[in-house]
Order: C-alpha cells, then structure tokens, then sequence
C-alpha cells in the first residue's frame, strides 16, 4: 500500500520511523510520501519540506507564521491529493496535520485517515475528539486510558503502546564510560537539564533552568550538568548556554544521550513525553513548564486536570513534583531538585511510580511500531 504521512516534531519523527519499519515488516512493498524528519528520512521518506518549519507551539509563537503555516497546509494537502495514498496517517501535531486531513478528504471524500496519538482530551479542550472525528476514521492510542474517549467520539481506536516502554535503555557500563568520557567524578551527581524539543520553549525555560540548577550546585557544589537535545535546537541550545555560569556538557549524538541517561541520578525537565523517558531510565525528577502568556492564559481557563506529567497520570499517584505557569520559577525548581535528591522517601515514590507507568505502557510485550503498523492495516481493510 501507499502511506502518506505527515509528523511535526522530533517525538513525532522517532514514532513515524518505528511505524514505517513496522509496516514495511509486515507490507514489503510498502510505499511511503510526506513530511518527516531525519529518522523518517533515514528510512526512504522524501519530506516534501523542513519538518523544523512546523515545531512551534502555543498561540504567541503560531501568530507570526500564520500564513506560512497556511501555505504549507495547502501545499501538503495538494501532495496527498497528487500521491492518491491509501491512507493518510497524521502523527501527533494536530494542529498542521487535522487541517491537512480536512483539506484532503474535500478532495477526496473516501480517503481512509488515521491519526497517531490521541490528542489529550483528559486535560483541556475535550471538544477535539468529536471534532477530529470529522476527519479521522481511526486513532492510535499510546496511552492506556485513550481508546474509550476516542470511541465516544466517533473514531475507532487501538492503544499500540509507547515507544518507551520498550526501549533499549543503556546500562553500567555505558554510564561509567559518559563519566571518565566528561571527567565526572564517581561520586558527583549527575543532573540532566531538558529545556525541551522546541526553540520556544528552550528560549523560555533555559534561563530558569539554568538559574535554579545554579542555586542547586551552590547547595550542591559537586553536581554536573548534562543538556541532552536535538537537532532542530542544538545550534540555539549550544550558543545560549555558552553564556550560561553551570556549563553543562552538551549532548546531541543519539547514543551518547543514552550513555547520559544511564549516569544520570536527578532530572530537571519541560513537561512532555522526556518524563517518560526518564522513567524508563528510573531518573528522579522535577518537572516545569511555562508559555507564552497569551498561551497560558487560555490553557490556564481550559485545563480540566490537576497534573499534566505522564508519569503521575499514567500511575495515577503525583510523585512527581512539577510547576507550571507563574509557579515554574528557579527558586522553588531549585528546592524540589534538593529535596528529590536527597530525601529517599520522596526518590522512592518516584521510582515506584515510574515502574508502574512503564509496565501499563506496555513493557515487556510487542513493539508499538509493529502494533501501530497492524492497527493501521487493520484500519484500512474494515469495510467503510
């Protein structure tokens, strides 16, 4: 079969990679079109542009591409129209991809669509399933409690898993050779610093993160700094804490990250799927996050959950400490980094929560790429 399908961002990109060698496991011949990143391309896709021109977030930073934006969803939904793909598949990214596939099915009304990651109806705006549901045949879930939500709306939906769950996290080894590799001492503790995947959220959280873990490093003299980060904001992330008085050591080769998370003993991260991963490398953290205000104070009125990190959601407890809005600020970031570095009890909780996540993420059993790949042919052979 043709797929068409269309990731925004760098999550987006690693799960529209593991769902191609899935399909092409399970469809040899499969044919693949439109708009992906280097994992995606590494695969055979020709992105029809920049998948970097589409990692923005938040109302404040949309309105200044507005028309850009517009353009390339014209453009991308006159390319589906141009591949005649048996199906559309939109990874993540609701924004660009749902407006492409409502583009598309004007064009072509038996076009079969799925969409790859439930958007999360459980913390604000719960109107967005019925309205993808104009334009979605099937969702695939990567969150347990997903499918009977995207069924009330109208969709079809399989949970697949999460990547995480069954990832290949490094190990002893591989920490101790990131350590003699950057000079860190046995005893040092190691904190990863994860401003986030997007320029703006790097701009608006690295300062703060740099200063609270300053404050942290003047309580704890000895702690070493690792900012693990991705292409589409390396460049941004290395010029901006070349200024920056904790020096982190800068990390961008996919298994030096890995080395990093296995050293790693304490987290300071942007609120997202990161919380995930440092869960399946059972790293404590501490969780912030802020936007635009414009952004924030939309989100604010609409946001219908008390926490928004997967871990606590996922393990239904709030081990994990996390601030959000005006409350994401150095000094207290600084005081929960001490707090969960150095009280067992609190790093017991974490760990224990972390466990459970991963095991109904579905750790232990088949790849979701795989399961996404079945899901979506499954999806494409029902009988409209």
């Amino acid at each position: 079969m043709r797929y068409f399908l269309i990731a925004g961002e760098a999550s987006g990109d690693q799960l529209g990679a593991a769902l191609m060698a899935g399909l092409r496991q399970l469809d040899a011949d499969a044919q693949f079109d439109g708009i992906g990143g280097p994992a995606m391309t590494g695969l055979g896709l020709h992105s029809l542009f920049s998948m970097d021109e589409l990692s923005v977030m938040g109302i404040w930073e949309v309105l200044p591409k507005y028309r850009h934006l517009k353009r390339r969803i014209a453009q991308t939904a006159e390319a589906v129209t141009a591949a005649a793909p048996d199906v559309l598949i939109t990874i993540d990214s609701p924004d660009f991809g749902l407006r492409v596939a409502h583009l598309a099915r004007a064009a072509r009304p038996d076009l079969r669509t799925v969409h790859y990651v439930a958007p999360s109806v459980w913390a604000w705006r719960p109107g967005r399933a019925r309205k993808m549901a104009r334009v979605i045949d099937h969702v695939l879930a990567i969150l347990p409690f997903e499918p009977p939500l995207m069924e009330a709306a109208g969709m079809t939906c399989d949970f697949v898993g999460h990547p995480v769950a069954t990832s290949d996290v490094a190990g002893p080894d591989e920490a101790q050779l990131f350590r003699n590799a950057h000079g860190i001492a046995p005893d040092a503790p190691v904190v990863l610093c994860l401003p986030g995947s997007r320029r703006g959220e790097v701009a608006r959280l690295g300062p703060r993160f740099d200063e609270a873990l300053m404050r942290l490093r003047d309580r704890v003299p000895e702690i070493r700094v690792v900012l693990p980060t991705v292409p589409g904001v390396a460049g941004l992330v290395r010029d901006m804490t070349r200024r920056w008085p904790t020096a982190p050591i800068v990390v961008e080769e996919a298994e030096e990250k890995r080395a990093a998370f296995a050293a790693a003993d304490l987290a300071l991260a942007a609120s997202g799927t990161v919380s995930l991963e440092l869960a399946a490398n059972r790293i404590p953290m501490v969780i912030g996050y802020d936007m635009a205000p414009l952004s924030r104070l939309i989100v604010g009125v609409l946001l219908r959950t008390d926490t928004v990190t997967l871990v606590n959601l996922v393990s239904d407890t709030r081990a994990v400490p996390e601030f959000l809005g005006r409350a994401c600020q150095p000094g207290p970031l600084a005081q929960a980094l001490q707090q969960t570095l150095e009280e067992p009890s609190g790093r017991a909780a974490q760990l224990e929560a972390m466990d459970l996540t991963m095991e109904r993420l579905g750790k232990g059993g088949e790849a979701p790429g795989l399961r996404a790949a079945a899901s979506v042919i499954a999806a494409v052979r029902r009988p409209q």
